[in-house]
């Protein structure tokens, strides 16, 4: 921008450069004839000195917006006239109320039958290019493909689910393998039959100076990890005494693990159902109808998906169900747990513990524990934010529509974890926790399973009420089966971990980062586990 004075000061001039390189006049004065002396124009001059630089500002505002060709004050009010007085050119606002107006026509239309759609969204805009689409084809195509998209994302979501459904039910084939070999290295090894406890150490069974634990599997693995996991963390491991309950079926490979690969100085007793005396179809009439029962049956066992309306249902449902038809719910192992003060008639207090636990820190200290004469010493899970695990209340476990629900229970109590339990089976056998039990058992199998389908928690969550004290969290930490966002810190500082929901460590859909505190108690040294190739990648 400059300023230029006429020889003869008759006129003043401002201009500014165009694109073309040369200038263009922004405002010209001319002066009269008339004489005018020093003082006024040096005055003028001062003035347009002050205005030059809001001139230069607007100019490269005009310039900035594309319209650096006007050559006159007229086109710059016209431009930024409106701006000063707050009115601006609505054309964009406009452009958005038309798009807007297309977006909902689109949205209300039926998408027409065999409309050919692109494979990605390149080709969609190529094809806009190629077939001159107006606004509203392009609009109704992108949504044809986004439902599409869903659609596919949705059935792909169903499936890993169920993939990951029959995962988690299978047996893997290194742990099959295992059972195997161990059931017959019972039938060929003498020293894999020995007895156990030795004759000696058999009056500890029912030492109540002792801290007895019971497990109750099928898995043989798991069992050895969470022995090996307690007797490691214990401070007095020479105190402990474990009571591993399994089937007919795995005894013989159960026995021969532990009797193989003693953890001393702690004692083992391995037993099989079939060998509880108490354990007969009279005393437990409920079980066995619940395992012969033909609806039952197909429920835990037949066609998941069937009578399932997956465009009316989200894969988290989806999940739960599926979660609740795991065949295990039906195991009399599963359901063992009600009866531990009848096969055990001589304890007082025990710690019943999971398969799928690992324990991280002495536990010595569950005995001293005061439970206030209630019965189960469990942690609550209702206290935490976590929506999966520990915020769990009656209303997840319990169909409150069913009118014995709603007349008995209240849908806000809190639930609390069956994984790590203690149980004070003196106090026990004063209630009448088993019949409770059985009851419900009996009322949910003549409803078809409308009250509740989640196993053995529902009911114990009835049966125990009112008998239940809680413990510190710090002692059970839950969900590592569930979710792969579990706090590292919080997982080192639980006393007991409990991989509980479908990623068992032991299965190829484990969280990889979360194995490795179950994994460092594998002894992958051991002949079998080599020779199965367990947990081998």
């Amino acid at each position: 921008m400059q300023l230029h004075i006429s020889p003869s000061m008759r006129s003043i001039t401002i201009s500014s450069s165009n694109s073309n390189g040369g200038f263009i006049d922004l405002m010209k004065i001319k002066v009269a004839a008339r004489h005018i002396s020093y003082r006024t124009l040096f005055h003028t001059i001062l003035i347009l000195a002050f205005l030059l630089p809001f001139v230069f500002i607007l100019t490269a505002l005009v310039t900035l917006e594309g319209v650096n060709n006007c050559s006159s004050f007229d086109c710059l009010g016209r431009r930024l006239g409106p701006r000063l007085l707050g009115r601006v050119d609505d054309s964009g606002q406009r452009l958005v109320k038309d798009f807007h107006k297309i977006l909902n026509q689109v949205n209300a239309e039926e998408i027409p039958n065999g409309l050919k759609l692109p494979e990605s969204f390149s080709q969609l805009v190529a094809e806009m290019k190629s077939n001159q689409y107006d606004a509203k084809t392009f609009a109704l195509t992108l949504r044809a493909m986004m439902e599409k998209f869903e659609r596919e994302i949705r059935e792909s979501k169903f499936a890993e689910l169920m993939n990951k459904h029959f995962t988690a039910s299978s047996i893997p084939k290194g742990i099959h393998c295992l059972s195997l070999r161990l059931t017959d290295e019972y039938s060929s090894n003498a020293h894999a039959r020995r007895q156990l406890p030795a004759p000696e150490l058999l009056p500890l069974l029912s030492d109540n100076s002792y801290h007895h634990f019971i497990l109750s599997t099928d898995n043989i693995l798991a069992a050895s990890v969470v022995v090996t996991s307690t007797v490691a963390s214990s401070l007095r491991p020479e105190k402990i005494v474990f009571h591993v309950i399994t089937d007919k079926k795995t005894y013989a490979g159960m026995h021969s693990w532990f009797a193989l690969n003693p953890v001393s100085p702690a004692i083992i007793e391995v037993k099989g159902v079939h060998q509880f005396e108490w354990l007969t179809r009279e005393n437990v009439p409920v079980l066995e109808a619940v395992e012969s029962h033909n609806s039952i049956r197909n429920y835990y066992h037949g066609n998941h998906v069937a009578g399932t309306n997956l465009s009316d249902t989200t894969p988290r449902m989806f999940a739960s169900k599926l979660q609740a038809r795991s065949p295990k719910y039906i195991s009399l192992l599963n359901h063992l747990r009600i009866y531990l003060p009848e096969l055990f008639p001589n304890l007082d207090k025990v710690v019943f513990l999971d398969d799928d636990v690992v324990i991280q820190r002495d536990l010595s200290p569950l005995w001293d524990i005061d439970l206030k004469g209630k019965v189960n010493g469990a942690v609550e899970t209702c206290r935490g934010e976590d929506e999966w695990v520990m915020s769990k209340r009656f209303k997840n476990y319990f169909n409150f529509s069913h009118p014995l629900i709603a007349n008995n229970l209240d849908s806000e109590e809190c639930a609390w974890a069956y994984g790590m339990n203690v149980f004070d089976l003196h106090a026990w056998r004063k209630t009448s926790i088993r019949e409770t039990y059985h009851s419900w058992l009996r009322e949910n199998l003549k409803s078809n399973l409308t009250m509740w389908k989640l196993g053995t928690l529902p009911p114990a969550l009835i049966a125990f009420k009112g008998h239940v004290h809680a413990i510190d969290p710090e002692w059970h930490m839950l969900g590592l089966g569930y979710q792969n966002k579990t706090d590292i810190e919080s997982v080192k500082r639980a006393a007991v971990i409990h991989y509980n929901g479908q990623s068992k460590p032991w299965l190829p859909i484990g969280f990889e980062h979360l194995r490795p505190f179950w994994t460092k108690y594998v002894n992958y040294s051991n002949d079998f586990v080599r020779n199965c190739h367990i947990m081998e990648t």
